[in-house]
């Protein structure tokens, strides 16, 4: 049932139409409103209590952030995740996960390093606990700490700016429990040429870790294809 993935925090600080915003925002990004599924204004407008203009607002900024699709005589709809999409946004990523630790090796300082090995730690717990959106917020944090450490402000803009298309991935990524252990290994790997400070070994494994989840991604895609 849709009123089950949709949650309205109606206490937010907020005008209803940022809530509403980023109440199907999030619903997206979780993957609780799955690929595909079509959005009617009349059908979410019920759910969530409110009136159909909030949730027609929210849907135009969806489309604009590219996570909603317009379809002709069907309306609007959730964004596929096309294999393109993921090879455009990924190559991307290799490129920046590369500079990144390049510049952490050389610009790291201690406590950021402590600062990853305890996230590592979390995500072994939350991994042990099944807990998947837990994963993917350790994952996002474990990265996070090395393009903050570069303390260079454009690179953050840019990685900030596919924020929202990378976490989708990772969701995908991590809903299939078995792909978590290649991930420990391949932070655990990341963590140790930083540390070492060599650079061209640390562009290497930032950019292998990147491709497998490039490559696991369009299989999970493909497979899905050949149930449907």
């Amino acid at each position: 049932m849709i009123d089950d993935r949709l949650k309205v925090d109606l206490n937010q600080y907020l005008p209803l139409r940022d809530v509403v915003f980023n109440t199907l925002r999030e619903a997206i990004l979780r993957g609780d409103l799955n690929p595909g599924e079509r959005l009617m204004e009349k059908q979410l407008a019920e759910t969530m209590g409110v009136s159909r203009t909030p949730i027609r607002e929210a849907i135009r900024k969806l489309e604009l952030e590219g996570l909603v699709v317009m379809i002709p005589r069907k309306g609007a709809q959730v964004a596929e995740i096309t294999e393109k999409d993921i090879q455009d946004v990924l190559e991307v990523r290799a490129a920046l996960e590369a500079l990144a630790v390049r510049l952490a090796c050389e610009k790291m300082k201690e406590e950021e390093l402590e600062d990853l090995r305890r996230v590592m730690e979390e995500f072994r717990q939350a991994a042990k606990e099944e807990d998947v959106y837990g994963m993917v917020e350790k994952d996002v944090e474990f990265h996070d700490i090395i393009f903050k450490s570069t303390k260079n402000g454009k690179l953050m803009q840019i990685v900030n700016n596919l924020r929202e298309q990378i976490y989708r991935f990772r969701v995908a990524y991590l809903k299939r429990f078995n792909y978590y252990k290649v991930i420990q290994e391949e932070h655990e790997e990341i963590l140790r040429v930083i540390e070492e400070k060599r650079v061209e070994e640390a562009e290497r494994v930032a950019t292998i870790h990147i491709q497998n989840q490039e490559k696991a991604v369009i299989q999970l895609i493909q497979e899905e294809e050949k149930d449907e």
